[in-house]
């Protein structure tokens, strides 16, 4: 099967607002096998919606579309398709008590353009809208699907989940499972080149890499009669991707570097503390963005000033005068502080240079310092982080934060 993804929108095309839809589509999309070969962005405009439309049908069996859902004049999606496929538009008294309820549920009046939301092509499935007032819906005929969704992420990918996912699988006999493995440390060429023979030759199951900052995830997709077979296709391929890539690897099916840390901790009842000066409480900030944070992190220190890692932390003056804020030492002692001042298991720290200023010869923007204090690890790891690129304090700080977990994760296989 092959799908497009065409997304509706003048403010995509403006620019306005970055085209996340696409990307999570395709990424689902591949996850269950189906080919996408072509994306698409028009704007908010009958006739090019008209002819973009078209030419998708051409060349895909599935087109899928975001946006244009709305209540207002211009979202003209439904409408667009019901045409195509010369269908009439009619009320769907369910979606309508749905979007009734949800301004009741706010206590918020309904006017009466939200009713155009509950109008649709006459025998479309309804996608319900738990997250807003625009349902979704698919129509099928001839061979050819369009699946219109709302354009909001927030609205859109729940309905894929929950409904897109179940309604796309109805067209194949066969069950599709995948896993993700995460790896971190390793760029994508190299990742590939480790794996090149075992990704050129595996077709069932695949191996699929995607590569953003700092990381790669393997997603490992296995096609069967059942669920049970395709966790059997699956495992020896995973267990060889272990053989090769290793100490690299911090978790299968996990979303984030932060998650599997603050799992493991929260698995092996172990705490953690963060005295941090060049990440100004990035660490802390995602180490409790994850559930159940609070069974293993008490205290985060931003020890941005010099008088505070002296103050606070007990650096010691001498330390600071003779090696600097940016230094092994330093970080050493501001994980042993943190350690001591909370009564945590593990003290981490950070200490470096994120620019773009600040930098030296000897000490160059990108230098960074993570210190990591426990009774099972007591080590520093030095950095030297290089982006040149206009976000590179952002990266830099990103960078460092990612080390302190994956640091975390190697703390932890001793406990």
């Amino acid at each position: 099967m092959k799908a497009e993804i065409l997304c509706v929108g003048t403010e995509l095309l403006l620019g306005d607002i970055i085209n996340t839809n696409a990307a999570y589509i395709a990424r689902e999309l591949a996850a269950i096998g189906i080919d996408v070969y072509y994306q698409t962005v028009v704007g908010d405009n009958d006739g090019r919606l008209k002819d973009s439309l078209t030419l998708a049908f051409s060349r895909a069996d599935v087109v899928v579309m975001t946006g244009g859902l709305g209540p207002t004049y211009d979202d003209l999606t439904k409408e667009t398709v019901a045409e195509y496929f010369h269908k009439e538009m009619v009320m769907d008294t369910a979606s309508l008590g749905s979007i009734e309820g949800f301004f009741k549920r706010l206590k918020r009046p309904m006017t009466e353009n939200n009713r155009k939301q509950a109008m649709m092509p006459e025998g479309a499935t309804i996608f319900p809208n738990s997250n807003g007032t625009a349902p979704g819906l698919a129509v099928s005929e001839n061979g050819k699907t369009a699946i219109l969704l709302p354009g909001p992420p927030s609205e859109m990918q729940p309905m894929f989940q929950s409904s897109v996912l179940p309604y796309l699988m109805g067209f194949s006999d066969k069950v599709l499972i995948s896993h993700n493995v995460r790896v971190f440390g390793m760029g994508e060429s190299r990742v590939e080149d480790a794996l090149h023979d075992l990704m050129k030759n595996s077709t069932n199951p695949t191996i699929a890499p995607y590569a953003k900052e700092g990381e790669v995830t393997l997603r490992v997709t296995a096609s069967a009669d059942t669920k049970e077979k395709c966790e059997e296709m699956i495992a020896p391929v995973i267990g060889r991707i272990r053989e090769v890539l290793g100490q690299y690897i911090y978790g299968i099916d996990v979303p984030n570097l932060q998650t599997a840390a603050v799992t493991e901790l929260i698995k092996k009842k172990v705490t953690v503390a963060t005295a941090e000066s060049c990440t100004g409480g990035l660490v802390s900030e995602r180490i409790t963005q994850v559930p159940g944070a609070s069974e293993i992190f008490g205290c985060g220190i931003c020890s941005y000033a010099n008088e505070i890692k002296h103050r606070v932390l007990g650096v010691s003056k001498e330390t600071l005068a003779k090696h600097g804020a940016v230094s092994e030492q330093t970080a050493e002692e501001m994980a042993r502080g943190v350690r001591k001042l909370s009564g945590a298991d593990i003290g981490v720290s950070t200490t470096g240079i994120a620019g773009p200023g600040g930098g030296t010869p000897e000490k160059p923007v990108g230098l960074v310092y993570i210190g990591i204090d426990s009774e099972k690890l007591t080590t520093v790891l030095r950095l030297n982080i290089n982006y040149h690129k206009a976000d590179e304090r952002m990266y830099i700080r990103h960078m460092t934060a990612q080390n302190v977990f994956k640091l975390v994760l190697r703390a932890l296989e001793n406990y």
